[in-house]
């Protein structure tokens, strides 16, 4: 007798194109920052209501992103959509999202500082640090499970604690990555500042419920982790 199928080709659609929209997202955020960013936006702006804008914008993206990977938030997705595209539909809004956050933006004028002679190597060394980082944990962690993909060819699974690098050093590596690629840039501009300002406040108010949710998932797995791996963010600090 043949197995039946875990997902429809119709799913499996969907989950590749969210997944294609995950990497266009993520494209379109480093091109912002890196290039659009680069230099100040134009004088003439307010900067007082640019600021406003841009902190509403990336406050909504990182509102879903965290009340919607709560386990409530998520079964009820799972409610409304095929379970095996509970992560896809999670992934295709946070996706769509972060590039209305990117499109939306307002330039902000003004330039904090440029480093320059030994600082501006100093800190592109920390952005590499970063990058590694983030690719290593995301590596661990998989991709195609975190696009949504790996889903609809396979049943839900429980989360495994897999202890290895990076994720021996602190609990939170991929956070920790994106912290070094954003704060360590330079120039930095006001737009960026308001990025790093931002981006780095939320996740250090999502940790804790990330964890918590995590610890819900897990169990006494999850919560002999954390007695192990010490620091959330930065070893010795949180």
């Amino acid at each position: 007798m043949a197995e039946p199928s875990s997902a429809s080709s119709i799913h499996r659609a969907i989950a590749w194109l969210g997944g294609g929209l995950f990497v266009v997202s993520l494209a379109v955020a480093a091109w912002t920052f890196a290039v659009t960013f680069a230099t100040p936006g134009p004088a003439s702006t307010s900067i007082a209501a640019a600021i406003g804008v841009n902190v509403l914008l990336f406050s909504a993206f990182a509102l879903h992103h965290s009340v919607m990977a709560r386990t409530r938030a998520r079964a009820w997705i799972a409610r409304q959509v095929p379970p095996t595209l509970e992560r896809s539909t999670y992934v295709w809004i946070a996706s769509l999202l972060f590039l209305i956050v990117c499109v939306g933006w307002q330039r902000t004028p003004g330039q904090l500082y440029e480093a320059r002679g030994p600082w501006r190597w100093l800190l592109a060394a920390a952005q590499v640090a970063g990058v590694g980082l983030t690719v290593a944990g995301a590596r661990v962690l998989d991709g195609l499970d975190l696009a949504g993909i790996r889903q609809v060819s396979r049943a839900a699974r429980p989360p495994v604690i897999r202890l290895v690098w990076p994720f021996t050093w602190v609990r939170h590596p991929i956070y920790l990555g994106w912290i070094l690629m954003v704060g360590a840039a330079s120039p930095m501009t006001a737009d960026r500042a308001v990025w790093v300002a931002v981006s780095t406040l939320y996740l250090v108010i999502a940790m804790p419920w990330e964890e918590r949710t995590l610890s819900a998932a897990a169990g006494p797995a999850y919560q002999a982790y954390c007695r192990q791996v010490r620091w959330r963010l930065v070893p010795g600090l949180y």
